[in-house]
């Protein structure tokens, strides 16, 4: 299993092109299914997230070339993808692949909305909380599917098509907002979505399943209202850069001192995020490149954050944040609000000498002068990288093991970062 070593202590100065979204990829990857015709994806990121959905697509009878060549072949990083599901020839998806990614579950919205029916398994826990299913399984009762619950599986039946409706979604979720916009595109009639998620990549898939010929108004708004046609088209799309990998590079820098330009980025995708890192002594400007992100020096100020649904601040950075906060002169509170379980990272970054106290769904942040370098653990794709982001400003050499969480998330992290100084390096272990 690969491990990172990183020798900490070093500025981070030059440019750092982000790559495609994982989260707004995986969601347009899924909406393949919903046409016999060719979607083709530019900018999707290489990663295992990815390559492991296309593998679960490909069971639904899912053809795809890579940047113009067959599945296998060598394949440049954030590169075009060509996904034609001509025929569905599996409509079960079953445990064994459904299991190793969570995301994989939302094909159940495009495989019922096309053919019908749908049998997908549940996918079980996480490791950052139980995230559970029931608001997507509403929203496909509320479009006229028939679900039951059997032996693990998700099976659900609208034998005469989805009829549109109008789904008021209690909470906001993003899954569920995604499933719904999908199957709702192929249902029958007039559907409204209520309390939808917002964030950006909401907004890319309906962008480009209005590029399908889905007839879609709101997006990105609270009120999402869909007209049901009654099959969708081939497109080409572009995935919108990743916002998550904006935001870690961005309090990298503000951690570590230095001036970067993140190649690509767009300011509005994250604002929340960029007001916090400037509060806590950053310099982030947008230029016609991206955004560039500078501090001199100067010492890191605390900053209280509560993590909240787009646009407020994501807990996808919640992790990296905390990392940032180990520095800081003073003392700050985290509050998570969207996972219970999504401090896991605390105790490896005590490992590093970072005092951290944890009250329920606050962790109370008090900054240290220095974190030294040693072996941690990695145990979810965020806590990972904030684990990284720690190691950067840390004396001495940092080991993080269990990385294959960051492939997951981060498209060659250590050669991103090598580019701007760091000293890292991934390590083969023996077997």
């Amino acid at each position: 299993m690969d491990r990172i070593r990183i020798v900490g202590g070093q500025p981070l100065n030059g440019v750092i092109r982000i790559s495609g979204a994982k989260n707004a990829a995986l969601p347009l990857m899924i909406a393949s299914l919903l046409t016999a015709e060719t979607l083709t994806l530019e900018n999707v990121p290489n990663l295992a997230d990815v390559n492991m959905l296309l593998r679960i697509l490909g069971h639904h009878g899912v053809d795809h070339s890579v940047d113009g060549r067959r599945a296998g072949a060598p394949a440049r990083a954030s590169r075009p993808i060509h996904l034609t599901a001509k025929t569905i020839v599996d409509t079960t998806a079953p445990y064994e692949l459904v299991s190793k990614m969570r995301a994989s579950f939302w094909v159940l919205a495009p495989l019922l909305a096309r053919m019908g029916e749908a049998k997908v398994s549940l996918p079980g826990g996480c490791a950052i909380g139980t995230r559970p299913v029931d608001l997507l399984i509403m929203a496909m009762e509320k479009l006229g599917a028939r679900v039951e619950i059997e032996a693990g599986y998700v099976h659900a039946v609208a034998n005469k098509g989805l009829i549109g409706a109008t789904i008021e979604f209690p909470k906001v979720t993003v899954g569920g907002t995604h499933t719904a916009l999908m199957a709702a595109s192929l249902a029958k009639g007039h559907s409204v979505l209520v309390n939808a998620a917002r964030e950006p990549e909401i907004v890319d898939l309906a962008d480009c399943l209005i590029k399908m010929g889905a007839k879609i108004k709101g997006a990105g708004q609270s009120i999402i209202e869909i007209e049901g046609v009654g099959s969708l088209s081939g497109t080409v799309h572009k995935v919108l850069p990743d916002r998550i990998e904006t935001g870690t590079y961005a309090i990298a820098v503000a951690m570590t001192g230095g001036d970067v330009l993140l190649e690509g980025a767009a300011a509005g995708h994250l604002q929340s995020a960029i007001d916090v890192i400037e509060q806590a002594g950053a310099k982030v400007s947008s230029t016609n490149e991206g955004l560039r992100v500078q501090r001199n020096g100067a010492g890191i100020s605390p900053v209280d954050v509560t993590t909240a649904p787009f646009p407020g601040f994501p807990t996808d950075l919640q992790a990296q944040f905390m990392a940032l906060m180990t520095k800081a002169k003073g003392s700050s509170r985290i509050t998570e609000t969207i996972f219970e379980n999504r401090f896991m990272h605390v105790q490896e970054l005590a490992r590093l000498g970072a005092h951290i106290r944890l009250d329920g769904d606050m962790a109370l942040v008090e900054g240290v002068e220095e974190l030294q370098g040693a072996p941690v653990m990695a145990t979810d794709l965020r806590a990972s990288v904030s684990l990284v982001i720690a190691a950067l400003a840390a004396q001495g050499e940092t080991m993080v093991n269990r990385v294959y969480h960051l492939d997951r998330g981060f498209e060659h992290l250590e050669d991103k970062l090598n580019g701007c100084g760091a000293i890292i390096e991934r390590l083969s272990s023996p077997n």
